[in-house]
């Protein structure tokens, strides 16, 4: 799933940075990943850590990060996606609003069809009873995922292309995603928003990955979410939002103010926050709070900057800040 902001490429240079850092062995340490999007960083350190607790305000990011961290059986599985594979599409509300019937070419009729039926083939198992809340979570981010790689657009959901890409023309196909089943999984799975939700935590490792530009990802996913909750509403605009969650680390005047108030308010020892030479909030500034909250240190690395017409130009590329905190422990 191509996702704004991934750190699946930064992986190995964080790895490094947070086992330098840290003086415990991971294995003993309980680690938080507070703005997990699709969870690659937090997939990567849930084998190694004590606890991993993971996060992210956008319900369908939940739901993935909690089908990959909180799946304790995979039984009926296979069978489950097979029956959902094979219904009959049937025009709903995708359909209605997001293919070419409905001026926005999101995905092809088709693929619009078989998503309204499978979405609330879903619905009508959980509320019969037929499956259970994990399971429900794990067959919609199933379907998630396979929409994601079947949708006519650059990686985001802001716009969609004029004419229908290879991609997009294929069929959707339920892929079982790639789990690990957990008998007893001490993993906890936040659905809330970050600074709301930190006061309540506690442990040794947090790991802070906020938005860094002026993109909303409420509006740049916002088709993803409105599967994920499948709650109809009179699409907006060209693009058809919806109500979206409007991050305050996407603001200008709000960003600096909700990073200060998070570090403060965090019951964790050491910190370590991913920003952009392209953020909003300039690195110094960060440098400067967080040698006033305790021992500082800093990690760069060359980064390919997000561009979705041009993703390989020289001239997209910028500089990953790692802003490394060691708070006195509360």
């Amino acid at each position: 799933m191509h996702y704004i902001g991934s750190k699946e490429r930064l992986l190995d240079f964080l790895q490094t940075q947070i086992t330098l850092h840290v003086s415990k062995p991971l294995k003993q340490c309980r680690m938080c990943d507070l703005f997990a999007g699709a969870g690659s960083v937090s997939r990567h350190f849930a084998p190694q850590v004590a606890q991993l607790q993971c996060n992210d305000i956008e319900y369908y990011s939940y739901l993935i990060n909690h089908a990959y961290l909180a799946t304790a059986s995979l039984q009926d599985y296979p069978e489950q996606l097979d029956a959902l594979g094979g219904l009959k599409g049937h025009e709903g509300w995708i359909t209605q609003h997001y293919t070419a019937q409905g001026g926005r070419l999101y995905f092809n009729d088709e693929n619009a069809r078989r998503i309204d039926a499978i979405r609330q083939e879903i619905e009508t198992w959980m509320r019969s009873g037929r499956i259970d809340t994990q399971r429900y979570r794990l067959l919609l981010a199933t379907l998630i995922v396979a929409a994601s790689a079947v949708a006519n657009t650059t990686s985001v959901f802001s716009a969609f292309l004029k004419t229908l890409k290879k991609s997009a023309q294929k069929p959707l196909v339920l892929q079982p995603l790639e789990i690990t089943p957990q008998r007893a999984s001490p993993h906890l799975i936040h659905n809330a928003d970050a600074n709301t939700l930190l006061p309540k935590l506690q442990g040794e490792i947090l790991y802070l990955d906020p938005p860094y530009n002026l993109r909303q990802y409420g509006a740049n996913y916002h088709l993803l979410e409105s599967i994920a909750h499948y709650v109809p509403f009179t699409p907006q605009g060209k693009t058809g939002l919806g109500a979206y969650h409007s991050s305050a680390y996407s603001r200008r005047k709000d960003a600096f103010s909700a990073l200060s108030n998070l570090l403060h308010q965090a019951h964790f020892e050491y910190i370590f926050l991913s920003y952009s030479s392209d953020g909003i909030i300039n690195n110094d500034a960060i440098a400067h709070l967080m040698r006033r909250i305790g021992t500082y240190h800093q990690a760069t690395i060359p980064h390919k900057r997000f561009n979705a017409k041009n993703a390989t130009a020289a001239s997209h590329r910028t500089t990953e800040f790692l802003h490394i905190l060691h708070k006195p422990y509360m």
